[in-house]
């Protein structure tokens, strides 16, 4: 089973990307290059990527004491995704880029993390490299996102700390000014750091030539204390080789120390690590300290981070989709062949009859329109948060404005819900094998367990529901809130006038008064520990509302393409549609009512009751 025909429908029928080349920014390109671009992903990512998702799992990277090793495939892979020019795909022409839609360009790496995610495809390295372009110097810019961006080096985020977490107010790596003139060092105000950084992804190999650190610390007051909370926070690079500001390596290591490995359930193909910054392991210049260069002002290092900790949330929900959707297509490879039971007539079972397909079988069925209902909704809804980053990029200033308020709304649900509903997914992609389906035999279980950290990362489920809650639909007085609603009414107003989409459209205008009435009653006595204590259901609510609208949407698109419903692709959706509304759009009452009535029986339970 191919996933090109379900981009090619996203794309081109849903979201109106043909259209794009009528902006200047996009003007050379058309759907011809579009498709280019898909075919070039597509074809890597089946040779480089997919016959060596297994072996990226059973051989993982390991430490000899000087360097990490990694299988030859992942080297190769990283070669043949550096050249075909992706890291640097939404960039400008004059520095190397295509000037790619960001729609297509997601839509590009949705194949390589649906054949390996473990391999990885860049996503740390053109983030990184894209907050550079946004806040750094022209030097910073040129020197290490330009080589970023060229695949010669990689990139990191390292903010977790082992004692802080997720806590970034807790951080405690030091940055101290480096000797007289530090403020005059043309890469940056040049700062001496010291400290540990856990779960860093990617943050020691030998893929690259150089890999950039891009590290959050303290700079101490002039009483050598570090201020307390997340406004003491500021941002540097920390290049694990030193270079000159023509960004040739020196030949000089900088101070940073790779501490160990961590030994994950999934994703092993990635190497995720601590390191020690400031260690005295590799001393520059005769001196402990890892050199690194202020970005942007002293304090607002956060500021900046966010800006790759956003892009990287929707790269996360995509992740999760695409695993979530590699289960989907295996399992019903597998559901189609595999033959087991009979089929029930009105007088019950016939043992003489010959067994049939799992396929034919109502209950498996149900597990894979579920996983289908999941994954290519959340598909969907990606790509839709894409369409959203070109519009801010390119649209008129009003349009920009409201897609990026009403990214900022669906970011948490972009990330989290795809975590969540597509894990479940593979969950049930490994029910629909059975017993074979827990074994190392078939690759569900490796989907699975990959799949397990995307809840985990870049924003635990709490901390996307409290931002939701706490932040998301309260700013600018609810004014993303309110766009996201007038969208979700104009698709209802639409499927109205639709016999066969009528009911899901009353149901969903239900469920989003629903939603916005208990918005209201979370916040009735402006308290926020009782407000959030059930921040969670309410992300999980809003979540199933938000996907529910759009398989309404998609469900519109596929009717006006497709009214008589001759082709399969448009009655699985019709059907994909219907299974959310008639299975999962009903949970939102279950979920509901301790937002409302802010009940306090998690909050409130006393450690020793546990």
């Amino acid at each position: 089973m191919s996933l090109r025909p379900t981009l090619d429908f996203l794309l081109y029928q849903w979201l109106g990307v043909e259209s794009l080349p009528s902006r200047e920014r996009f003007a050379d390109h058309s759907r011809e290059t579009f498709d280019a671009v898909l075919d070039t992903c597509e074809r890597i990512a089946r040779e480089k990527y997919a016959p060596f998702n297994r072996l990226v799992d059973t051989q993982e990277p390991h430490f000899d004491g000087e360097r990490v090793i990694l299988p030859q495939a992942t080297h190769d892979a990283h070669k043949a995704y550096a050249d075909s020019g992706m890291l640097s795909a939404a960039q400008d022409h004059d520095i190397g880029g295509m000037q790619l839609p960001y729609t297509v360009e997601a839509s590009g790496n949705a194949f390589f993390a649906m054949a390996s995610v473990s391999i990885g495809s860049g996503m740390l390295t053109t983030g990184n490299a894209n907050l550079l372009m946004k806040h750094g110097t022209a030097l910073q810019k040129q020197v290490f996102a330009l080589n970023e961006f060229s695949g010669r080096w990689s990139g990191t985020m390292c903010l977790s700390e082992p004692q802080a977490g997720s806590s970034l107010s807790d951080v405690v790596t030091r940055a101290v000014p480096d000797g007289e003139g530090f403020e005059a060092d043309p890469l940056g105000p040049r700062y001496r750091l010291t400290g540990n950084k856990m779960w860093i992804s990617a943050g020691e190999h030998e893929l690259t030539e150089n890999i950039v650190h891009l590290v959050l610390a303290k700079i101490p007051d002039e009483n050598g204390k570090l201020i307390a909370g997340t406004r003491g926070i500021s941002l540097f690079i920390v290049p694990k080789q030193l270079v000159d500001t023509e960004g040739r390596l020196t030949g000089e290591r900088n101070d940073v120390a790779l501490a160990g490995l961590n030994h994950k359930c999934g994703w092993r193909g990635t190497t995720n690590t601590l390191l020690n910054f400031g260690e005295g392991k590799y001393p520059v210049r005769g001196q402990a300290g890892a050199v690194g260069y202020l970005v942007g002002q002293p304090g607002r290092g956060l500021q900046c981070m966010f800006h790759m900790m956003n892009e990287a949330r929707i790269g996360v929900g995509m992740a999760a989709t695409m695993l979530g959707l590699a289960g989907y297509h295996a399992s019903l490879d597998y559901a189609k062949q595999r033959p087991q039971g009979r089929a029930v007539g009105p007088a019950g079972k016939d043992p003489a009859q010959p067994q049939v397909r799992i396929i034919e079988h109502a209950d498996v069925k149900r597990m894979l329109l579920a996983q289908k209902a999941y994954c290519e909704g959340a598909l969907a809804l990606e790509l839709y948060c894409a369409r959203l980053v070109d519009e801010q990029h390119t649209g008129t200033p009003e349009a920009a404005d409201d897609a990026r308020l009403l990214l900022e709304v669906l970011t948490p649900i972009a990330k989290s819900w795809p975590s969540e509903w597509c894990l479940e997914a593979n969950s049930l992609a490994i029910q629909v094998h059975g017993g074979y389906g827990y074994t190392r035999d078939f690759p569900v279980e490796q989907y699975w367990r990959d799949n397990r950290l995307n809840m985990i990362h870049e924003g635990t489920h709490g901390i996307q529901a409290t931002d939701l809650l706490g932040r998301k639909v309260l700013m600018e007085e609810g004014r993303g809130l309110q766009l996201l609603a007038g969208r979700i009414n104009d698709t209802v107003s639409r499927a109205l006038q639709q016999p066969a989409l009528a009911a899901h459209a009353n149901a969903l205008a239900a469920a989003l008064q629903r939603v916005g009435a208990a918005t209201r009653a979370a916040w009735a006595n402006g308290n926020p520990a009782e407000a959030l204590a059930n921040a969670v259901p309410y992300m999980q609510a809003f979540g199933h509302t938000v996907l529910a609208w759009i398989w309404l949407d998609v469900a519109l698109s596929a009717l006006a393409h497709d009214a008589g419903q001759a082709q399969a692709a448009t009655v699985g959706r019709i059907a994909a549609t219907r299974y959310f509304f008639h299975y999962e759009l009903p949970k939102i009452a279950g979920w509901l009512p301790v937002v409302e009535g802010r009940d306090p029986t998690c909050a409130e339970l006393p450690e020793e009751a546990f």
